[in-house]
């Protein structure tokens, strides 16, 4: 079992689903990944925290109307410091969210932005809460992944705020994609989409979870309400699809090699 105590400073730490039917996602994600919740009570506004094999993997709380936004998953990256993080963010060109850095009792500080892209991602200065503890698992983080048109500007965006070290996998019109290392290991990386996304689209950030078998865990999704974005096929990098769960957030699946 690949367990982790913490991710690099600067890499994917945590994700959480702003879900519009928590039992109804609770139900989907028990089914199709064996996750079981916890919990945080009242005091934490009744935030669950997804566990797989008694490990965290994510978190899952109410998406609020008065928010306006569509129900879907955050991405949050590792930072020693959430408030010099945004502000060196904000100051490269990074979008603010409005919200000022948020203590989390007994957990970390919490901040948000849209990178100069338009890609919405999360900051998290841990105490208590470390992040997802397992990986590359059924189930479990796998991988990340910013995609958009403003390629150049995101390489730069986060070399410049978060320090990662960069490194260009392919340069081609058809194909243009980087990954940031972290201790040699490739967590994330970049793909431009010039190609293929239409104008004025935001960049986005996903994320991949493992799955034993991709083709059955894509008919378990369908099974308990979710979607099909983008029908399983092989590539380089393992077995690859896109779904989305029972209210429309979106992730991936990726073979475990």
């Amino acid at each position: 079992m690949p367990v982790r105590n913490s991710a690099p400073v600067g890499a994917p730490t945590w994700i959480d689903l702003a879900s519009s039917d928590v039992e109804r996602s609770q139900a989907f994600y028990r089914e199709v990944f064996g996750w079981t919740f916890d919990s945080a009570g009242p005091e934490y506004g009744g935030y669950l925290t997804a566990l797989k094999d008694g490990r965290p993997v994510g978190g899952l709380m109410f998406n609020d109307p008065q928010w306006n936004s569509p129900d879907g998953w955050t991405t949050y990256l590792h930072t020693a410091d959430a408030q010099t993080s945004l502000d060196n963010a904000l100051a490269a060109g990074a979008i603010s969210c409005g919200a000022p850095v948020m203590e989390i009792k007994d957990k970390g500080w919490m901040g948000m932005l849209s990178d100069p892209s338009g890609a919405f991602i999360g900051l998290w200065q841990p105490t208590g809460h470390r992040g997802f503890e397992l990986v590359n698992e059924h189930g479990a983080p796998v991988y990340f992944q910013w995609t958009g048109r403003d390629y150049c500007t995101a390489l730069k965006f986060y070399h410049d705020v978060f320090g990662w070290s960069i490194e260009s996998v392919s340069d081609t019109d058809e194909f243009r994609y980087s990954t940031a290392n972290f201790d040699g290991e490739a967590l994330l990386g970049l793909m431009d989409g010039s190609a293929f996304l239409p104008e004025g689209q935001p960049s986005t950030w996903s994320f991949f979870l493992g799955a034993d078998d991709v083709d059955k865990t894509v008919q378990v999704v369908l099974d308990n309400g979710g979607s099909v974005v983008r029908d399983a096929e092989d590539t380089p990098y393992g077995r690859l699809a896109a779904v989305a769960d029972c209210t429309g957030a979106g992730f991936n699946l990726s073979s475990l090699q």
